[in-house]
């Protein structure tokens, strides 16, 4: 599929239509969220691909993570995908050499796709005005989206629940400096769910109130058909909220405790995007707790990470038809 971005439009222009890259939940409507989530379980159910011609994939991951970068790398060797290895400690970036000369240089070389998580947010908006043959997966910017986990997330409620309208979802944590955050608040609203947030005032942006309330943590934790807990970041902190920064106090007042779930309603979920940090935003019990979905979301990320991979070389007519079927 041919890109035609122009340079001035901003990126709002350069996601439209775009199935070439998958950088934003901004590029998602509900019909592609949809799409995704029955592709993704397509896979589970043991779909397979037949590719054109021999791809090959690089993970370019600036920060660390085993989650995301373990289920793009199984994704892609399970697709018949070639992993081409990169280390950001024994690359060329230590000498200087820019991100998007990196992406050049192994475009050059035949790569089709470049998986990047990066410290610095919309990091992918000078790449995508470039316009490169080669694909661009986006697994997290700095504090600012993370689609990939965003949709199997989705995924994870849909099992759940079959549908998303009218759902209640709490995220309850550092809303400010997480990705995830962000991305889920933005899909779930696009599908009908009613989101409210909770964590400390001071983690909670103006700009998220498009999406819903700032709440306490016993009223979603009352109300809740899916909480859904986040990692306070550490690694984005200041100084002074680092130093400032009470574990124990923290989940006294903002964690998921084994009284908070006692209330939990039957049906109610609890998701978490990981790593867990055990004892702080959530008691260590109850993270295989029978309301927990949190290991069943790292199984689900695989498969869907297939299916955004599957998608994008489609768009790129590198592989055969996929039928899904009504």
């Amino acid at each position: 599929m041919v890109r035609r971005f122009l340079r001035l439009g901003g990126i709002e222009q350069m996601l439209k239509n775009n199935r070439h890259d998958l950088v934003s939940a901004q590029q998602l409507d509900t019909e592609a969220v949809l799409h995704q989530i029955k592709l993704a379980t397509a896979f589970q159910n043991g779909l397979q691909i037949k590719l054109r011609r021999p791809v090959y994939a690089m993970n370019l991951f600036f920060e660390n993570s085993t989650r995301t970068h373990t289920s793009f790398e199984m994704a892609e060797q399970r697709l018949g995908i070639g992993v081409i290895g990169f280390q950001a400690s024994d690359s060329s970036m230590t000498k200087g050499e820019s991100l998007l000369d990196t992406l050049k240089t192994i475009q050059a070389i035949g790569v089709d796709l470049a998986v990047i998580r990066h410290s610095k947010n919309a990091y992918y908006e000078p790449i995508l005005a470039e316009q490169l043959t080669l694909s661009l997966i986006n697994a997290g910017d700095g504090s600012g989206e993370h689609p990939s986990q965003s949709l199997l997330d989705m995924m994870t409620i849909n099992q759940a629940f079959g549908h998303f309208s009218g759902l209640k979802v709490g995220i309850i944590g550092d809303i400010a400096h997480s990705r995830v955050a962000r991305s889920n608040a933005e899909l779930l609203t696009k599908l009908g769910a009613r989101v409210a947030f909770a964590g400390p005032d001071s983690w909670f942006p103006v700009e998220f109130s498009q999406f819903g309330p700032h709440v306490t943590v016993d009223e979603i934790v009352d109300q809740a058909d899916v909480v859904m807990l986040l990692r306070v970041q550490h690694e984005r902190l200041s100084t002074e909220m680092e130093e400032g920064f009470n574990a124990s106090e923290y989940h006294e007042r903002f964690g998921l405790t084994a009284e908070r779930v006692e209330r939990l309603q039957p049906q109610t979920i609890i998701m978490h995007p990981g790593p867990v940090n055990r004892g702080v935003e959530i008691d260590s019990d109850l993270v295989e707790s029978p309301h927990s979905r949190i290991f069943q979301q790292m199984s689900n990320g695989m498969y869907m990470r297939m299916a955004i991979i599957a998608d994008i070389l489609s768009a790129k007519n590198l592989i055969e038809p996929i039928e899904l079927g009504v």
